[in-house]
């Protein structure tokens, strides 16, 4: 019984049988075994609502519903729009009925159901309830906007709103937006392509002047978030006009302008304002932003690699200094991205023993986990600027420097197997020393060892047994399991 997805697969099993009066019991029993699970209270109201046609009983259903769980917002919403449901489908019932002349008396259409009352009633009981959300009402509002009668109901929630959440961003933010919709009415016919673009520049300057003074009323980085959104929003838009694109850019470059100058603008949204000045080709704009912001945030890695990244792209000669000046401010720790987009920078543009000796450097300043990524880096690196001769020499270097990570080992068999004259006494160096760090724990590494031993001409076939012998005493917990299954599958010839 407490297994709802066996309900589940039971109701939808009803629906396809289209057993209706059956749907209803499972419904039921579900129901007294699961009280506390609002979706499913929700599911019942609304295959009562739309396939038995049934208000009545959806409204039983969401009142028992609330009665278990009443602050559940999610049930309120659900509610509200079958009661505006309801409302609407017996005014199209009460129009056809006028069409077609017939009495009406017998049919006691209620006006105050029609205007959508009922739906009133439970916004202003879950307005009781619910306190503190905006989302909420926002929720609600935008399920009333999808009926045509229900102008009072919206001018109520949002008057509410206003009263209630006036220094909210969600609320500002709403009430800014509005202004994109509430156009000045044009006949189609009439309207040339100048006059739509002066009619969006217009609705759209209303906008921001709205977000100007939300700014100034609740002076917070999330209404700021809100506002600069909402123009990244505007400026991305596809339009043919020129001037509108041109007007959209100032207005966004100027919002992002008056965050900053204000000390508001959030640490995610400088990576936007960059790759804005960036596209906008304003490279100078961008590089001092950038230097603003790592002086704001001086301990976050991303906004120091965006000011190297407009650095390099303006190709400046002040790299290496920022370089520098990034990690005096940074602790060793969460380093990589920097190091890494150091040693790329200088793989372009300084001499190969600039670039070793910054990889060296790396695996000192590099906190210990971070430095076995930038081991692999710089055998990588060694292999594709110096061959065969250099990766050996600098693995033999590195081979006692802890920690390593897998692939450090992996890379150098692969290379060792590249070679034309691949020496099987290699080979079984590199797995032995891998072994030694992740012989415990990974059953694959002493899989493909045993492999190599079958399959290579200077194999010997007769170190497999004592192979797996050793892997049966390393390996830990399932993994033994797990070894001894793809062995004897090896063994069989199906691996």
């Amino acid at each position: 019984q407490e297994d709802i997805q066996l309900w589940l697969s039971h109701v939808a099993f009803c629906k396809q049988w289209n057993s209706k009066h059956q749907l209803s019991k499972v419904f039921s029993c579900m129901l007294a075994i699961h009280p506390n699970k609002p979706a499913l209270w929700i599911m019942a109201a609304k295959w009562e609502m739309e396939a038995r046609l049934s208000s009545e009983s959806a409204r039983h259903l969401f009142l028992r519903a609330l009665r278990f769980h009443p602050e559940c917002s999610k049930l309120y919403q659900e509610y509200f729009r079958m009661e505006l449901m309801h409302a609407e489908k017996q005014r199209k019932e009460k129009k056809e009925f006028e069409q077609a002349k017939m009495d009406l008396e017998e049919f006691n259409y209620s006006e105050e159901i029609l205007n959508g009352e009922m739906a009133r009633i439970i916004y202003r009981d879950a307005a009781q309830k619910i306190k503190g959300s905006v989302e909420f009402h926002l929720a609600l509002l935008s399920i009333a906007k999808l009926f045509d009668f229900t102008q009072d109901l919206q001018k109520e929630i949002l008057e509410s709103l206003q009263a209630s959440y006036a220094d909210d961003p969600l609320t500002w933010d709403y009430m800014a937006r509005r202004e994109l919709e509430l156009g000045s009415p044009q006949s189609a016919e009439h309207t040339t392509k100048q006059m739509k673009v002066a009619e969006m520049t217009q609705r759209e300057e209303r906008c921001c002047a709205v977000f100007e003074e939300a700014v100034t009323a609740v002076p917070t980085e999330d209404m700021w978030k809100c506002y600069i959104t909402f123009c990244l929003e505007r400026y991305n838009r596809k339009t043919n006009s020129e001037e509108l694109k041109q007007k959209r850019l100032e207005r966004t470059l100027s919002a992002f302008n008056k965050a900053h100058e204000s000390n508001l603008l959030p640490e995610g949204q400088y990576k936007q304002w960059l790759q804005l000045l960036l596209e906008s080709s304003l490279c100078e704009k961008a590089a001092e932003v950038a230097e603003a912001a790592t002086q704001r945030f001086r301990l976050s890695v991303e906004i120091w690699q965006m000011r190297l990244q407009v650095l390099m792209q303006m190709k400046s000669d002040d790299v290496t200094q920022c370089f520098e000046e990034a990690l005096k401010h940074m602790k060793s720790k969460g380093t990589l991205p920097l190091w890494t987009l150091w040693v790329e920078w200088s793989e372009g543009t300084n001499s190969k023993e600039d670039t070793e000796a910054l990889y060296k450097r790396s695996l000192c300043a590099t906190a210990p986990t971070e430095s076995a990524a930038m081991k692999e880096k710089y055998l990588d690196w060694a292999y594709r600027n110096g061959g065969y001769k250099k990766v050996k020499r600098v693995f033999t270097s590195l081979h006692e420097n802890r920690p390593f990570s897998l692939d450090f080992f992996r890379k150098m068999i692969q290379i060792e197997k590249e070679q034309e004259s691949c020496k099987m006494l290699n080979l079984r160096e590199y797995y032995e020393r891998a072994l030694r760090e992740f012989g415990s724990t990974n059953s694959d590494l002493w899989l493909d060892y045993i492999k190599e031993e079958l399959n290579h001409p200077q194999g010997k076939p007769e170190n497999c047994g004592s192979i797996h012998w050793r892997a049966m005493k390393m390996l830990q917990g399932d993994l033994v399991e797990n070894f001894v299954s793809k062995y004897t599958l090896l063994q069989t010839g199906h691996l």
